[in-house]
């Protein structure tokens, strides 16, 4: 079973961005970006390239996988 955190909240804050607002830029709703951040929903490879280049963050650093 594969573990499944995020740093997607943090990294928000960080670019001074609420839900709606990256939400927004990534073109998608805010409970998405709800989700992500608690960890309830596992993004796209797609998504979550979208929002790494919306931060300008990796993707390694924004959502982590254990295996």
């Amino acid at each position: 079973m594969t573990k499944f955190s995020s740093n997607l909240k943090r990294y928000r804050q960080f670019n001074e961005l609420t839900q709606e607002e990256l939400a927004n830029k990534v073109n998608v709703r805010r409970e998405t970006i709800a989700r992500l951040e608690n960890a309830k929903y596992n993004p796209s490879l797609e998504l979550a390239v979208r929002i790494s280049r919306e931060l300008n963050t990796p993707i390694e650093e924004l959502f982590i996988f254990e295996f």
